[in-house]
């Protein structure tokens, strides 16, 4: 995304900070605000926060900067964002950047979330390719032509970190994985950003990464959902209950119940598009 606005300082790899670290630096250092991501919807800054010496990027969206949606109540994505990362999390797969809500900022309360910087060398795992050269290994989405008329494919990489990531969205219900969405960490790391419009009570799930529906789960997503089912009944469903509505967690143990009760991806549904728009 186009970033508005300049600043300079010296700032430190975010692979280098425990989570611990990371979290109470986003938690208690200070925001100095470095620009607007223009494409974002809602308020998206770029920021430094920097504490004891240390100085680290992080997204900032102030609940303040929220555009209402008629099927999300006012000022809950910030939440959401941050209940995103509670499941991540306690799922062993940290599959979302270290977030948490602010209490305050520059525009007031908002997400914190620790910016993840891609390496010029990395390559994408999701995007529009040439149909007829599909990469080995690639699963194919959906048909899509350019203004010229040639046909592409969109596709994602059969990667077990995507897979992994498509089983979050799946329990989050995610109505918005873009591939834009999925970056990967100096550290070869996959993460899942833009969590803003998750944990619906309504099926919303609505993504890119389709390329599994229909077959069965990665070999390690059974033992840690059976391990969420237990959290969610103590320790994370009381943390998903500070930003989340009781039905809304309830909604959560029930999709988890349901794919353990499966093993298998879902099939996309018919009543909601089950791909974002853009995809990327």
């Amino acid at each position: 995304m186009a970033i508005t606005g300049d600043g300079a300082a010296p700032v430190q790899s975010p692979s280098r900070l425990s989570e611990h670290d990371a979290l109470t630096l986003l938690r208690s250092g200070e925001l100095e605000l470095e620009g607007r991501l223009v494409d974002a919807s809602n308020t998206t800054l770029r920021a430094f926060v920097s504490l004891d010496g240390v100085t680290v990027r992080c997204v900032y969206k102030p609940i303040s900067g929220e555009r209402p949606l008629w099927d999300f109540p006012d000022g809950t994505l910030a939440g959401r964002e941050v209940s995103a990362y509670l499941v991540s999390a306690a799922s062993g797969w940290d599959l979302v950047p270290p977030t948490l809500l602010r209490e305050e900022g520059p525009l007031g309360p908002g997400m914190c979330q620790l910016w993840i910087d891609e390496p010029e060398a990395a390559q994408p795992l999701v995007g529009f390719v040439p149909a007829s050269q599909l990469p080995t290994g690639w699963k194919r989405i959906a048909s899509a032509q350019d203004e010229d008329g040639n046909p592409y494919s969109l596709a994602h990489a059969d990667d077990p970190r995507l897979a992994r990531l498509a089983v979050l969205d799946i329990v989050i219900n995610n109505a918005d994985r873009k591939g834009g969405h999925v970056l990967i960490g100096a550290d070869d790391r996959v993460y899942g950003v833009d969590h803003g419009v998750t944990f619906n009570v309504e099926p919303k799930l609505r993504t890119v990464l389709w390329g599994w529906t229909g077959g069965g789960l990665p070999d390690d997503a059974v033992d840690v959902l059976g391990r969420l089912t237990g959290d969610l009944r103590n320790s994370l469903g009381g943390a998903l209950r500070e930003h989340l509505t009781g039905a809304e967690v309830a909604r959560v143990r029930g999709r988890v119940r349901r794919l353990l009760e499966s093993a298998s991806f879902p099939e996309p549904g018919t009543d909601w598009p089950s791909v974002p728009w853009p995809p990327m």
